[in-house]
């Protein structure tokens, strides 16, 4: 198992502090989230993409994500949501990214309308992350909250560069098995993303393990093999605790749970 974290944890962090907080609290990975209210968007410069870049490597810390905000499902033209990815995986190709993240979007759409746009346009985009040796990964989120929906639309593009993000939430919420949710992604997944949550009516971010959310039972499948990303939402809950103070004790946590089992 290797461990990351996303900046969504820590709103507005500049990118040597968040290099500090991994290296320092055990963590081999990043996920950045990539927004305009954030050190690291699309319209950053080529030099300041190449700083970034080099902050990490000097840090010993991997970039694993550039967590977008691209809806492939969204109504509406294919133009503006295939600019939008191109602009992520070029992005990510500057950091030394290995994927890129967007969500579904699909809205109040029809489910078959919605996953043949999000198939069409990441279809589309495929082969340019091919040629920059990025892969786009669509989250388990909104729309297509479970493993079963999201399998929908990877297996119908077929295409290596095109995978998935399994967030533990939207699946319990979707009323999906750990189990079952792991069968279905397991030929697409990129990484998981963990967190912790009081109930389903309440979702500000909680300490690993002081919430109901199966994080035992979603690290006993293969899935905690690869990259394990805790996904903070402190962005969304100022009122949270704060990540950092959290960090050392959540590593911990995760790999008790992801320990080989005898």
């Amino acid at each position: 198992m290797k461990l990351a974290f996303s900046t969504l944890g820590v709103p507005g962090l500049p990118m040597a502090d968040v290099v500090r907080l991994a290296a320092g609290n055990g963590y081999q990975g990043v996920e950045l989230r990539a927004h305009p209210e954030e050190p690291v968007h699309p319209g950053l410069s080529p030099l300041e993409r190449s700083a970034v870049a080099e902050e990490f490597k000097r840090g010993g810390v991997e970039i694993l994500t550039v967590a977008g905000y691209v809806r492939v499902a969204a109504p509406g033209d294919d133009e503006p949501v295939l600019a939008g990815l191109a602009e992520l995986v070029e992005l990510a190709r500057d950091l030394g990214a290995s994927y890129v993240r967007v969500f579904p979007g699909g809205g109040d759409q029809d489910p078959a309308e919605a996953d043949a746009a999000a198939a069409r346009r990441l279809g589309a985009a495929a082969p340019h992350a091919a040629d920059l040796g990025v892969r786009i990964l669509l989250e388990t989120h909104d729309s297509h909250r479970a493993g079963a929906d999201v399998a929908r639309v990877v297996g119908t593009v077929g295409h290596a560069q095109i995978g998935a993000i399994w967030d533990i939430m939207h699946t319990w919420l979707a009323g999906e098995e750990p189990a079952a949710t792991h069968a279905v992604l397991a030929p697409h997944l990129g990484y998981v993303q963990v967190k912790d949550i009081a109930s389903a009516e309440e979702t500000t971010p909680l300490a690993l393990g002081a919430g109901v959310l199966p994080l035992k039972a979603c690290l006993d499948t293969p899935a905690s093999d690869g990259w394990v990303c805790w996904e903070y939402e402190k962005r969304w809950y100022p009122g949270a605790a704060e990540l950092p103070e959290l960090l050392a004790a959540g590593r911990e946590h995760l790999l008790r749970l992801g320990a080989p089992k005898q």
